[in-house]
């Protein structure tokens, strides 16, 4: 059965080489059925070994994806700790402990990209602010009054919007 498959193989190969060169009627090289299935072997072989790498590759990528935070969540574990040691000092102490452990987020957030976006006496832009009110204030139209949740941003994405009470404007006392 393998061996009739191999014929045709050849037999339709030969007529595609005859066929593509139209009047210049050159035969493929000629070659021994042992080197034909030589080649078709290594061929075979080559196909196997490229599926393997293809799927090692799939694996190591997954592995790397899971475990590419690791040294964030190390980062973290490390406020965590602090935070629990806040918690079982005395209240005058525990401020200052959160205090320092709030500084500590932050340095740790920064080491690896991630930074607060800035609202303070900017003008609202909803490609970094979130508005979730609209007041009166005395400061012009468009700028952010209160700053009500933190947005941040990793390198140049935005990560989570800040969320913000945007101005109306002065209030008109026209009567």
């Amino acid at each position: 059965m393998k061996r009739d498959r191999q014929d045709d193989i050849m037999s339709e190969e030969k007529n595609d080489w005859s066929n593509a060169n139209g009047d210049q009627e050159e035969q493929p090289p000629e070659i021994s059925r042992a080197e034909y299935e030589e080649l078709y072997d290594k061929y075979l072989r080559l196909a196997a070994d490229f599926e393997n790498f293809k799927k090692r590759t799939a694996r190591e990528q997954e592995r790397f994806v899971r475990f590419a935070n690791e040294q964030f969540a190390f980062d973290i574990l490390e406020i965590l700790d602090n935070l629990e040691r806040a918690l079982q000092a005395d209240d005058n102490d525990l401020r200052d402990g959160l205090i320092q452990i709030h500084k500590l987020f932050l340095s740790v957030l920064e080491r690896h990209g991630i930074s607060p976006v800035d609202c303070e006496h900017t003008r609202f832009d909803p490609n970094e602010h979130e508005a979730i009110a609209h007041v009166e204030s005395d400061q012009d139209e468009g700028m952010i009054v209160d700053e009500v949740l933190r947005g941040y941003r990793m390198y140049d994405r935005i990560i989570r919007c800040a969320r913000v009470a945007v101005s109306k404007g002065k209030e008109n006392t026209e009567e």
